[in-house]
């Protein structure tokens, strides 16, 4: 009746264990996160370099998780993640000014396209659903934005700035409400 896994026991003392180190990413996402609203013009200097620090911190943690024997993923997936993250934090910590501009392009790129595939879809599902207008005037709002961004690419990573630091905001609250939801299982 009340038979436990001894393996999924493990794996939760395990993570219990490590509340901590959640409650930490939770705690400087939630800085960063009102930096990056206060301060936008600083935060975008060094948006990229700090989030190339946490791609190479992932990438370090994720290469050593390799070796755990209670991987909840496949190795393989994990190590190709762990690589990824160490390659694109480096190169963000050893160029954040190209990385940035880069990262401002790509962004006004992909609204430019999801604005107009979602148009396009609106206009060809249209005797299908009600309010296509809705899906229309997103994706025309996406292509006028990532217009913007191309027009004016500061302009653009300020907003973006402004928007990834809510993001964190959010997130690092989340963290920290898990890490403590997470800390009750080494009990």
């Amino acid at each position: 009746m009340g038979t436990q896994n001894p393996q999924a026991s493990a794996l939760q003392l395990t993570i219990g264990r490590t509340w901590w180190v959640i409650l930490l990413f939770g705690i400087l996402s939630t800085l960063f996160g009102l930096m990056a609203i206060f301060e936008p013009v600083r935060a975008g200097a060094g948006i990229t370099w700090a989030i190339g620090l946490l791609a190479i911190a992932e990438g370090v943690v994720s290469l050593i998780a390799v070796f755990n024997k209670n991987l909840p993923i496949s190795r393989g997936w994990m190590i190709v993640y762990a690589l990824l993250s160490l390659l694109f934090g480096v190169m963000a910590v050893a160029n954040p000014v190209s990385m940035a501009a880069a990262f401002v392009t790509v962004m006004a790129v992909w609204f430019i396209i999801s604005g107009v595939l979602r148009i396009i879809f609106a206009v060809r599902v249209r005797k299908e659903i009600d309010n296509e207008w809705m899906l229309i005037l997103s994706g025309v709002l996406g292509v006028v934005l990532g217009g913007l961004m191309l027009a004016a690419p500061i302009a653009g990573l300020i907003v973006a700035v402004i928007w990834i630091g809510v993001g964190a905001l959010f997130y690092g609250i989340l963290q920290i409400v898990a890490a403590f939801k997470i800390r009750k299982l080494a009990a």
